[in-house]
């Protein structure tokens, strides 16, 4: 995201099928996120939990339902973004 926009270098999208699912989701970045001393500057989306959002600066985080994930598409709104293969480069770290 570093060349498409200016507040943040990347973003997670990531979905749940029910708002339980994505509420869980965030709820376990979020402790995991406290675990690690980083401090949140937004955390938005909580209570309905259909598109919550955690923002830690350069990392930006949206848990979505699956079907508002599917309506409001970021994948394509973004699309000028390069994909990071997130798994490879735990991997490369290791």
């Amino acid at each position: 995201m570093r060349k498409v926009v200016n507040y943040c270098d990347y973003f997670v999208l990531c979905s749940g099928n029910t708002d339980r699912q994505a509420r869980a989701i965030a709820d376990h970045i979020h402790e995991e996120l406290k675990g690690l001393n980083i401090r949140l500057r937004l955390r938005e989306g909580f209570s309905k939990s259909d598109w919550v959002i955690i923002d830690t600066g350069d990392v930006v985080t949206h848990v979505f339902q699956k079907r508002v994930r599917e309506f409001y598409q970021l994948e394509y709104l973004w699309q000028d973004a390069k994909p990071v293969d997130w798994e490879k480069q735990a991997k490369i770290k290791q």
